[in-house]
């Protein structure tokens, strides 16, 4: 058949740590050389990433902005494929045929805009905040209260709780959104046509989860795929401090991006009760260990216990964050960001 021509799309600043796994995962794949694009985009690296950028041939953008979000902005701007993957420099591809994996359902259905790997890999050998988040199947233990999380939760046996339709295939399952809303679907190894991704992307940046919540809002329906395979993300290893400055960076940046209007995430359109179900459970302290002595009792790993003190992190992140952003609401600087 026909191999239609992919754009991989990478945001990184100083990556030099995990990004030769990434590259090299994407190198081995079992797709034609020729088809894949391969773009970084770098907000000024001091590290070896660049270096590694070279060895593996990708084209080097220049991201000023420094952020992910305006890196895969930048990304998507020199793209030239059908199809664009968002991957990140923390993410490596568990196997060879991956990528086929996830363009192939997109070429046998021409309605869905895009495709997703419904899970998180586990590995024994990652850290354990990683391995808790590919547990979880979220990185921000937040989603879990309010349902729209968009990877295989071994908690709930589900990968969202957000009303939709969908129909079962060979290796996917076709789904349709509507007026419940939408997961927070777009990041780590989301794959989106092209065309749909310029069409709908403007300004500075692309903020993945909002892609398709702003389309939904316009039109009322989307058609998406979520694949039967996984992705791995090493995220914050086993480094708690990483984590929390993570979960510092995802709130301060979206508020002072709410207040110029550029977030378009319809997070009123998730459980609202979660949010209170989350400070109650953080204050109660209980809730969240049977969450965690529940998880442990699906699958033997101590990483479970890392939820109660994921959750305390992120209710203080987050409610530092939303003080601190009424007085002085700016992005976080990326001074010293590395992977």
């Amino acid at each position: 058949m026909e191999y239609p021509k992919v754009s991989i799309l990478i945001p990184v600043l100083n990556a030099g740590k995990v990004l030769e796994e990434c590259l090299s995962s994407i190198e081995i794949q079992d797709y034609p050389k020729d088809k894949v694009e391969l773009i970084i985009a770098d907000g000024g690296s001091k590290d070896k990433t660049l270096e590694i950028a070279k060895k593996y041939r990708a084209k080097v953008v220049e991201n000023p902005l420094k952020t992910a979000e305006s890196g895969k902005k930048r990304a998507l701007d020199s793209a030239t494929g059908e199809f664009c993957a968002l991957i990140d420099s923390d993410n490596i591809l568990p196997n060879k045929n991956w990528l086929r994996e996830m363009i192939f359902p997109l070429l046998e259905n021409p309605e869905a805009v895009g495709s997703e790997p419904w899970k998180y890999v586990w590995r024994k050998e990652d850290g354990f905040i990683a391995r808790y988040c590919a547990l979880m199947g979220m990185n921000d233990p937040l989603v879990y209260f309010l349902g729209n999380y968009d990877r295989m939760n071994l908690l709930t046996g589900k990968w969202t709780e957000i009303k939709h339709d969908e129909e079962d295939r060979e290796g996917y399952i076709l789904i349709r959104f509507g007026k419940s809303g939408i997961p927070t679907i777009g990041a780590n190894g989301t794959v989106f046509r092209t065309n749909f991704l310029k069409e709908n992307v403007s300004g500075d940046y692309l903020f993945d989860i909002d892609i398709l919540s702003s389309y939904l809002q316009k039109y009322g329906s989307v058609t998406f795929i979520k694949v039967r395979n996984g992705i791995i993300h090493t995220f914050c290893e086993g480094n708690i401090f990483k984590f929390a400055k993570k979960q510092r960076r995802r709130v301060r940046d979206f508020l002072y991006h709410k207040s110029v209007g550029n977030r378009k995430y319809e997070w009123g359109k998730s459980n609202s009760m979660g949010i209170l179900k989350f400070v109650l459970s953080c204050i109660l302290i209980i809730p969240l260990f049977v969450q965690a002595f529940k998880g442990y009792s699906k699958k033997k790993d101590t990483a479970w216990f890392f939820h109660p003190l994921a959750c305390w992190i992120t209710l203080w992140e987050y409610g530092w964050g939303y003080i601190f952003g009424f007085f002085r609401r700016r992005e976080v600087s990326r001074e010293g960001w590395k992977q």
